[in-house]
This record gives structure tokens, sequence and C-alpha cells, in this order.
């Protein structure tokens, strides 16, 4: 994205939308966040936290009331002032990532890594091949029990 599609001090709807974007981006792909998100138990409660937080800021940016954001978001005033006091993990996380773009300028900057071992892989192709044998070995006897069954017919 560019610094243009980011806004810090959203104006409008669409500014809102893009800052709540960014937000949401910046928050999950950390590589923190997403081992987070991918461990947590309620992950549709979790990841709508941090939905609900990015929501809220982007809204807060604007210079609506929490009444209002609280409406919008269709969570109660408490939840709000909890996630932009930062007194949610969601709140805390996603206030990193405005932060993140306030000194970047309002560019964000994403970097996302995988690192998968060789051994990982290896055990991986070793088990697929091992499933692939056994899926032909089932594809072999059912066309011969077929080839029975046409024979008797």
């Amino acid at each position: 994205m560019e610094m243009s599609e980011v806004p810090l001090k959203p104006v409008g709807k669409k500014n809102i939308r893009a800052l709540e974007l960014a937000l949401v981006l910046g928050s999950l792909l950390r590589e923190d966040v997403l081992k987070q998100a991918l461990e947590a138990r309620d992950k549709v409660t979790w990841l709508d936290s941090l939905l609900v937080a990015a929501g809220a800021l982007a809204r807060e940016r604007a210079g609506m009331p929490i009444t209002q954001i609280a409406e919008e978001l269709g969570r109660t005033e408490a939840a709000i002032r909890g996630h932009l006091q930062g007194k949610t993990e969601a709140g805390r996380i996603v206030r990193e990532a405005y932060n993140s773009l306030v000194k970047s300028g309002g560019r964000l900057e994403l970097a996302l890594s995988v690192t998968v071992s060789s051994e990982e892989c290896v055990k991986k192709i070793e088990e697929l091949e091992r499933r692939s044998k056994e899926l032909e070995e089932k594809l072999s006897k059912a066309k011969e029990s077929l080839r029975v069954l046409l024979s008797q017919l």
C-alpha cells in the first residue's frame, strides 16, 4: 500500500476503512501474532477482537465519539474503551500496528517469512507418497472388484 492509501487521520468512511484494513493487516501479519492466532483456542473470538480493536482505533482517529464507534461496531462502550485504552491484548496489538504506521509515515510495511526445515519437507513428501500408494492400491482393488462384478453380469 502506498502512503496515500493509509491515512493516519482518516476523513470519511473510505479513509476509515483504509486505515482499518492497514491496522488489521499490520497486526495480523506479524509473526508473533500469527502464531498467537493459530494457537488460540477460540480463533473466531480472538480474530473478532482484533477486528473490533482495529475498527475502533480507525474510527477514534477519525474523531468519532465512543458511543458512535460502539454503535457502528455493535459492541458495548466498555468493550470499545478497553480496546482503545490498551486493556485488551487485541487493543495493544492494534495500537502497536498504528504506531508502526506513524513511524513509517503511513506506509504499511509487511514482511512475512515462513521457514520450513528440509526435514519437515521430506517427511511431508514421504507421507504424501505413502498415502498416494495406499490410494492407488485401493483404486486397483476397486477396479478388480468392478471387473469381477461386470463379468458376473
